[in-house]
């Protein structure tokens, strides 16, 4: 709908220069159209006049008046338009053009709202990405949900996406693994050791030890330190991130790849990477450190790549691995981090244009922390000394569906509350539960109507003209304007829009059902209030599935 009050403005336009009327070229104009808050406002808001009104030099309210004598009053699409306030333009569209539109729905079916926009360009997606030293946590999970949906939410759009999770499974943190496995594994086989506080303290670690103690008894007794911990932490690494790949595989989340980051030094990237920065003189070297130029392109300030002691910094496994996913032949990589991550953004930024790429080609979103809570009680969340509930756990008491669409409520960049016990309750209260049941609902007309002999409407022939309540144009606007949600979303990365959408959707449908009878004694009635509800299920599908969340027909 929206495209088409564009391209009428736009026509306007054009016909408005060549009347005199306006001088105004195409690249000087912005046409920018909006859904307004109220329904006095119309359908369709636009503020062109008071951005072409400082190049016209005329009045908005003069240029808005222009426009609407170009548009007409017999206008295909548009049934009234006004002036309103400094310059706006307000549109009413017409009810048979949306009637029109919503026989085109049934008609897509599945496939409502899909587009080519993104024309097959190849887009990165690489979230979770979790060190492998512990299980995930629900703000592995949000970050999980977000870049999953946002996947889905690309590709419903026509972009050529893959997923990709990055293993940190070199460096501090894994020989921090490695040493606290062993201490653990000491304590079991009855020794007595101290246990540092910047050691893994998780449950799950003693649980690990002592399955390493049944299967090896004392074997890593009989090592050094050294070498024990190395074995251990590669153990210890590849059982967590079994479990890892478990949890997520639980939670509906799927990678095309997992992607080492130890195999960067094993192959002579990360020393490759470093090298083609150095030959475009990227770097220079300071008291015995290798540093990299990046307060030149934005970051607050040069960082070193190369400690004096020869060891690499966490900034060149990230040169080798971004440059391995432009070599891919990736157009477009999307980073979803978590909060703590910021100061990384404009280095990241900057690395980017140092291998000659537009900074735009990197698209960093970060995720702000989930307070996990039972009512008003804050459950706490301490990775380090493992005092936290699992992402897992979440999952087996609220399920899939109920965490994926609560972690989907707020933009990731916002801090989220999450309550298990109302993601548990089977009423309004649960969003959730009100979106599925509101499918569950529209499924159960459905059974109503086959049992009654009632067949659902040919969307070619149906008759729409009974179509006469409020709720109903409120909800057939709705509908048609979900292809405009999903490429708003996309082109945002804003996956929970649709949370938002669906929400406000089902609440017109839930009033709408309580208030008004789908199937009566009038056929034709009957007929076109199904035919709304068939089209109304479709959209309830295609955004769960782009939210990665089922679509239950009964409940």
């Amino acid at each position: 709908m929206r495209k088409a009050v564009v391209e009428t403005l736009k026509e306007a336009c054009r016909k408005a220069r060549e009347a005199g009327s306006l001088s105004a070229k195409d690249g000087e104009i912005t046409v920018s159209v909006e859904q307004p808050k109220l329904k006095e406002h119309g359908d369709f808001s636009t503020n062109i006049a008071l951005l072409l009104a400082p190049v016209e030099k005329k009045p908005p309210q003069e240029i808005a008046s222009l426009l609407l004598k170009e548009i007409g009053d017999a206008h295909p699409v548009i049934a009234r338009s006004e002036v309103a306030g400094p310059g706006f333009i307000n549109f009413f569209l017409r009810p048979e053009f949306l009637l029109e539109r919503l026989r085109e729905v049934s008609q897509a079916g599945e496939n409502y709202g899909r587009s080519d926009l993104g024309s097959g360009k190849r887009v990165q997606v690489e979230f979770v990405s979790a060190n492998p030293t512990g299980p995930l946590h629900i703000g592995h999970g949000r970050g999980a949900a977000v870049g999953d949906s946002l996947s889905k939410l690309l590709s419903y759009i026509g972009y050529n996406v893959e997923n990709e999770y990055y293993i940190n499974d070199m460096g501090t943190q894994m020989e921090t693994l490695g040493r606290s496995l062993y201490l653990r594994y000491q304590e079991v086989a009855g020794e007595s050791v101290e246990f540092p506080e910047d050691a893994y303290q998780g449950q799950y670690l003693v649980d690990l030890a002592q399955e390493v103690f049944r299967e090896e008894g004392e074997k890593y007794l009989l090592e050094t330190p050294e070498e024990a911990v190395r074995a251990l932490a590669g153990r210890a690494g590849r059982a967590i991130l079994a479990d890892i790949r478990a949890t997520l595989e639980r939670f509906g989340v799927h990678f095309d790849k997992w992607f080492s980051e130890r195999t960067l030094a094993e192959t002579g990237a990360l020393e490759r990477g470093i090298s083609e920065l150095k030959e475009r003189g990227h770097t220079y070297e300071e008291e015995g450190a290798l540093w990299l130029r990046t307060q030149s392109f934005g970051d607050e300030k040069d960082r070193v790549v190369i400690r004096s002691d020869g060891r690499p910094t966490y900034l060149a496994s990230d040169i080798a691995y971004h440059q391995d996913k432009f070599r891919r032949g990736f157009d477009r990589l999307i980073n979803i981090w978590g909060a703590d991550h910021h100061g990384y953004v404009p280095r990241l930024k900057a690395l980017v244009q140092m291998m000659n790429h537009p900074p735009e080609a990197l698209e960093i979103l970060l995720v702000q922390l989930v307070n996990l809570k039972r009512g008003e009680e804050q459950i706490s969340m301490s990775t380090r000394t493992g005092q936290f509930t699992s992402l897992s756990e979440v999952l087996q008491e609220v399920g899939a569906d109920a965490t994926r669409f609560f972690l989907l409520t707020r933009r990731c960049d916002s801090h989220l509350d999450f309550d298990l016990e109302l993601a548990k309750k089977t009423s309004n209260e649960n969003p959730v539960y009100y979106v599925q049941y509101a499918h569950a609902r529209i499924c159960s007309v459905f059974k109503q109507a086959a049992e009654r002999g009632i067949s659902l409407p040919d969307p070619k022939t149906a008759d729409l003209s009974p179509l006469k309540l409020p709720e109903e144009w409120t909800l057939i606007k709705a509908i048609l304007g979900f292809p405009d949600l999903v490429e708003g979303a996309a082109k945002t990365l804003e996956p929970h829009r649709l949370t938002f959408y669906l929400v406000d959707l089902v609440g017109t449908f839930h009033s709408y059902y309580n208030h008004h009878r789908i199937i009566s004694d009038d056929p034709a009635l009957t007929a076109a209030r199904l035919y709304i509800v068939t089209c109304l299920g479709q959209v309830l599908r295609c955004t769960l599935r782009i939210l990665g969340i089922s679509a239950p027909e009964t409940m």
